[in-house]
């Protein structure tokens, strides 16, 4: 079998920053910062702000909206309500915003569908999204993104990356399903009486505020447990934010647009995105994208759903079949149920149904190591890929001195808890030039595409670059067993 290496590769790059609060980690610290700009005359603070304008010109766009948006955040510390110069507002802001790095220590973990926009393209080429983990300062990563084309020729083609990389709006009023939240409390244990009363006086649909409100209205009302449920609504408030939406404008290249960690389940990463293009049997079609939350010390899968990568929502995922990293959605239901795979224990594939998107309670074990290069652990490499054969899964397994190589099986299409056949040798093992990174030895993707019967694999290397590599599809095929 002929796998073809493009020699593509997209590299981390340190010079796309962003622009993020500064915090600094305790009250009276901010309160110094202020005061010590507040000694500040009016033409200190001019100068002391065109200077920052000047060193940081072409770097990012509309910076002193960002600025005013940090002021905003840090006022209520102020010790008076007298007016401020905008100037001395801004340059406050400044004080409290620093540069982040993004990518600056890898790029990697793709992830490829096809993208909404397939106009202005030659015959027999079309346009893909991809997705990458990014990693920047205490390995902290976000998703970001690139497009391309594929040709006619099987020639791939990247689109140059914008220079700005800009965050997108948070949309405030974000709402909530009362009997879909009910339910996930009732999972996570929070299901209480105190809290089935805060939720039967909200409306079938809230938002954050209203919930916030609510609780913060019963919570006086219940003074006398005040101690003993505040650890509760914390939790409840908690879960509400890891279920979130933020929102792009059209004129932001897809390229500009960044999704960082901003809930509490996700504050040290958003991991491993695999997206996947999920189409109903009327033909709406939407873009979700399963990937792992993690705060420090747990891993949560979560769930992004996007019908244009401009609008994105967060779901957190539940069930007693929710566990563990690498969930992969089929791309359309199966004999009415989503279908899912999964690696819970950490070691074997499964394969999980359901009826709600959200909630996973059933899971079934269909695939264990079998081969030496994956005697230690496998999983998925992205969502399956509907072919007339079967369904073609993408696997990695992990062989000695922790050696990943990715390779491959088909299930069938009406019962995918049957394996059809089986690479018993790996499709991609990491040469020379790819085992070299920050996680050595290691070739990994989380999605791939078919384009002209030939299956086009975008994979990192090592943890810390991407590349692509393409085989005939048929090719492939025929060497499973």
């Amino acid at each position: 079998m002929h796998i073809q290496r493009t020699g593509i590769v997209l590299s981390p790059n340190k010079k796309r920053v962003v622009l993020r609060p500064f915090q600094p980690p305790t009250d009276d610290r901010i309160l110094r910062v202020i005061a010590r700009v507040s000694t500040l005359a009016e033409r200190d603070v001019d100068a002391l702000l065109n200077q920052v304008y000047e060193e940081f010109h072409g770097r990012h766009q509309k910076p002193k909206a960002f600025f005013e948006q940090r002021f905003l955040s840090i006022r209520h510390h102020l010790l008076t309500d007298a007016p401020l110069s905008e100037n001395r507002r801004l340059l406050l802001g400044a004080y409290f915003t620093q540069e982040y790095a993004l990518e600056s220590a890898a790029l990697f973990n793709p992830s490829l569908v096809w993208h909404p926009d397939q106009s202005n393209l030659a015959n027999g080429e079309r346009r893909f999204a991809m997705s990458l983990r990014a990693v920047g300062e205490g390995h902290i990563s976000s998703i970001v993104f690139r497009s391309g084309t594929i040709g006619k020729d099987q020639e791939i083609r990247i689109d140059d990356p914008v220079r700005f990389v800009t965050t997108p709006q948070f949309v405030p009023d974000s709402r909530y399903e009362n009997d879909l939240f009910r339910r996930k409390l009732i999972e996570l244990g929070l299901g209480t009486t105190f809290i089935f009363e805060v939720l039967a006086s909200l409306e079938t649909v809230f938002t954050l505020e209203q919930l916030e409100n609510r609780l913060n209205i019963s919570l006086r009302e219940h003074r006398s447990q005040h101690d003993e449920l505040v650890p509760l609504v914390e939790q409840v408030v908690m879960l509400a934010k890891s279920n979130y939406e933020i929102q792009y404008s059209p004129d932001h290249e897809l390229s500009e647009r960044v999704i960082f960690p901003y809930s509490p389940t996700e504050t040290n990463g958003i991991e491993d995105a695999r997206f996947v293009r999920f189409c109903e049997e009327d033909g709406r079609c939407t873009y979700y994208a399963t990937y792992s939350a993690y705060d420090g010390k747990m891993v949560l899968p979560q769930l992004l759903e996007t019908a244009d990568f401009l609008q994105f929502k967060m779901h957190t995922l539940n069930g007693p079949a929710v566990a563990n990293k690498g969930m992969a959605l089929f791309p359309r239901k199966i004999n009415g149920h989503y279908v899912m795979l999964g690696r819970q224990d950490g070691e074997h594939l499964f394969l999980m149904y359901s009826d709600l998107l959200y909630f996973w309670y059933t899971k079934e074990m269909i695939v264990k190591p079998t081969n030496p290069w994956e005697f230690v652990q496998m999983g998925n490499c992205g969502s399956p890929i509907e072919t007339k054969a079967g369904w073609l899964v993408l696997t990695h397994g992990v062989g000695p001195m922790r050696k990943y190589c990715i390779g491959a099986m088909l299930l069938d299409l009406e019962d995918p808890s049957k394996i059809i056949a089986r690479l018993q040798e790996p499709l991609i093992t990491p040469n020379e030039n790819e085992r070299e990174g920050y996680v050595p030895n290691v070739v990994y993707t989380c999605g791939a595409l078919v384009h002209e019967n030939q299956l086009v694999i975008p994979y990192a290397m090592s943890d810390y670059a991407t590349t692509f590599a393409t085989v005939d599809l048929n090719e492939l095929l025929s060497a499973m067993t």
